[in-house]
């Protein structure tokens, strides 16, 4: 079943969904709207285009991205991707998941956002991956409303509720080692 904003604001009231910093406003008709922190990691302009990422391999890793923290914008240039995050800490039970997407008026300026799940049991900020396909640069501002989450209950509570290793980011979590 998927949440409407009347069975939101229940949830978020009796403490079963927690969203901090909260504000009435987010709440949409079937789901949340996120806004965006003061942070950025872009990729390292020290890496050239010869520069080849193994995601099995610690070492490049740690020098994939730059993380900027206490912007006042984000600029994405044509062709940039990024990693954005948002503002609210989200805190989940083990009965709900979530399903991300960019809202639709960040789409039509030309940003795209992989599809991202919240699994039952995560509580932190929501890394977000984000690309700029426009031959513009977009200007991004901090607490602007960015992400649209939808939640559905499961039928039944997960065994295994999430563990991994984003539980409790409150910034962006660079990518780890597959």
């Amino acid at each position: 079943m998927i949440l409407s904003d009347f069975d939101l604001e229940g949830f978020i009231n009796d403490k079963r969904l927690i969203v901090e910093p909260f504000k009435k406003e987010i709440i949409r008709e079937n789901g949340l709207d996120m806004r965006l922190s003061n942070e950025v990691a872009r990729h390292n302009p020290k890496r050239g285009a010869d520069f080849v990422i193994d995601p099995s391999d610690p070492e490049t890793l740690k020098e994939e991205y730059v993380l900027e923290k206490n912007v006042k914008e984000i600029i994405l240039q044509p062709k940039e991707q990024v990693l954005l995050s948002t503002m609210e800490f989200v805190g989940l039970p083990d009965n709900l998941i979530g399903f991300v997407e960019l809202r639709s008026t960040w789409a039509r300026h030309g940003l795209f956002m992989p599809p991202t799940i919240i699994d039952a049991g995560f509580a932190g900020t929501v890394t977000l991956e984000v690309f700029n396909s426009s031959k513009f640069a977009i200007l991004l501002r901090p607490e602007v409303r960015f992400a649209h989450v939808i939640f559905a209950t499961t039928l039944n509570r997960v065994r295994n509720a999430y563990k991994g290793t984003y539980l409790n980011q409150r910034e962006i979590f660079l990518p780890k080692k597959l």
